[in-house]
């Protein structure tokens, strides 16, 4: 779908104050289009969710398979193969077996330059060598990242992708994940609540307006009511997108709820008490459910064609509870010992903490999968539409750059084959980024479906064993 065309598709309400209310896709309003997806569906889409540390995977050193599935790749994805291997983390997504794509045999093409999670931070969705100055930490990628490529070719003019960030900011090792190009590094927002500002136009909203919704006496929705109602008293409007703008508008006051209520004691809170919560890794879990609604949202109105979450900062630093006890940091737990260096003395059972944040993660992005796929679509749901795509910058606890996964949800109408559990065979990652780019819309130099993304030494092409026939 070419810029023009998107922009023809998206919606507002136009309310006091500036607020502008992005709509989702109504099947009954839509242009007539030559695109593949059904009629009313949102554009296609690519989220993508970052984890640290590597997974809990079978190692050299006799820690035994945590992650992956019992059974072998080529074995079809179903709710009951998932739920038996209970004793993996990707058990977590049994629900969503038959959207899933799960993909192995994808390694990193270059070394880091002084850190390895650095390294990992600036391949994993670029496909691009790691800078030789500066290096170490503060080391950057040579190339864009797919999020980046996907906006700047499908978006509209100005769109940026949207960048988010859950968990605390340390000063070292912060964001590492998407890039405009090379050395260019893009600042990610901690806050949900201003991202949800910047995209439906509060930011602009008179201080007291803004004031009434913090103390829920308004809502967004009561700002743009004139049109709201204009626009449900069409008679042109199908029982469908009747329902569907009422989710819409009831999942815009939860939105408004969830965030100005707080995240504690369910007392109402202020802007300010979400801002403080941020930074506590007591409320990291809150705050990633926060990101992922305004996500959806955002993806539901067209109002961006791509984003980013980031977990924790490059090292991941956050103390997450497990089995009711506040843990030390998970980059120790990664390391199995109280030190973020190679000497320190044991965590007791750290491999098995590890697999229980891997679990606690993929729990959360089954909360962004439950709410894509919430939202209804004529051709299924939300989820459909695009893909959500669950990584790390790391594989394993040996910070390795060979076998990292990455989960794929959704089949962005149709263009991806979902579920299967796929070995790509060792291929550098630019294929699986350049699968996603081609999947999304984006195109090679030529007009064919991108399949030469990253780095120009690397072999081109994409993982064809989950690209749908004719995409």
């Amino acid at each position: 779908m070419n810029r023009r065309s998107q922009s023809s598709r998206r919606r507002f309400l136009r309310g006091m104050g500036g607020v502008a209310m992005a709509l989702p896709f109504l099947e009954s309003l839509a242009p007539r289009k030559s695109a593949k997806a059904a009629d009313g569906d949102a554009p296609t889409f690519a989220i993508f969710i970052r984890q640290g540390n590597g997974f809990a995977q079978e190692t050299f050193d006799g820690e035994p398979e945590r992650f992956w599935p019992s059974f072998g790749p080529g074995t079809a994805l179903t709710t009951a193969n998932l739920s038996a291997d209970s004793d993996r983390a990707i058990s977590e997504l049994a629900a969503h077996a038959g959207k899933l794509t799960i993909v192995r045999g994808v390694n990193f093409a270059f070394p880091g330059n002084g850190c390895g999670h650095s390294g990992g931070g600036n391949q994993v969705l670029t496909a691009a060598r790691v800078s030789e100055n500066p290096s170490g930490n503060l080391s950057l990628s040579e190339g864009e990242s797919i999020d980046n490529r996907i906006v700047r070719e499908l978006g509209q003019a100005g769109d940026e992708p949207l960048t988010l960030y859950a968990g605390r900011k340390l000063g070292y090792l912060d964001e590492v994940l998407s890039y405009r190009g090379a050395h260019d590094l893009r600042g990610a927002e901690q806050n949900p609540y201003n991202v949800y500002q910047d995209l439906f136009g509060l930011s602009m909203v008179d201080p007291e307006e803004l004031e009434a919704i913090r103390q829920r006496r308004k809502s967004v929705n009561d700002l743009v009511r004139t049109d709201m109602q204009a626009l449900l008293s069409r008679t042109d409007l199908s029982k469908f997108d009747r329902d569907r703008l009422q989710l819409h508008f009831d999942s815009i006051r939860d939105l408004e709820n969830g965030i100005i209520c707080g995240l504690g004691d369910g007392e109402v809170a202020n802007l300010e008490q979400m801002q403080a919560n941020v930074d506590n890794d007591d409320y990291i879990e809150d705050v990633m459910k926060l990101h992922f609604d305004v996500l959806a949202l955002a993806m539901a109105c067209g109002a961006r064609r791509s984003a980013t979450l980031q977990i924790g900062c490059g090292n991941d630093q956050t103390q997450y509870w497990v089995d009711g006890v506040k843990q030390k940091t998970f980059h120790k737990i990664s390391h199995r010992i109280d030190s973020d260096g190679d000497m320190g003395d044991p965590i007791p059972d750290a491999d098995i903490l590890h697999h229980k944040i891997d679990r606690k993660l993929l729990g959360l992005f089954k909360y962004l999968l439950d709410k894509l796929a919430s939202y209804p679509m004529p051709s299924g749901s939300l989820l459909d539409c695009g893909v959500a795509v669950y990584t790390n910058d790391l594989s394993n606890k040996w910070h390795s750059y060979d076998d990292v996964p990455y989960i794929l949800a959704g089949s962005c109408g149709g263009a991806l084959k979902t579920g299967l559990y796929v070995d790509a065979g060792g291929v550098a990652n630019n294929k699986v980024l350049s699968t996603i780019g081609a999947a999304v819309g984006c195109k090679n130099g030529g007009g064919d479906p991108l399949d030469d993304f990253g780095d120009s030494s690397l072999p081109t092409g994409r993982i064809d064993s989950i690209v749908s026939p004719g995409f």
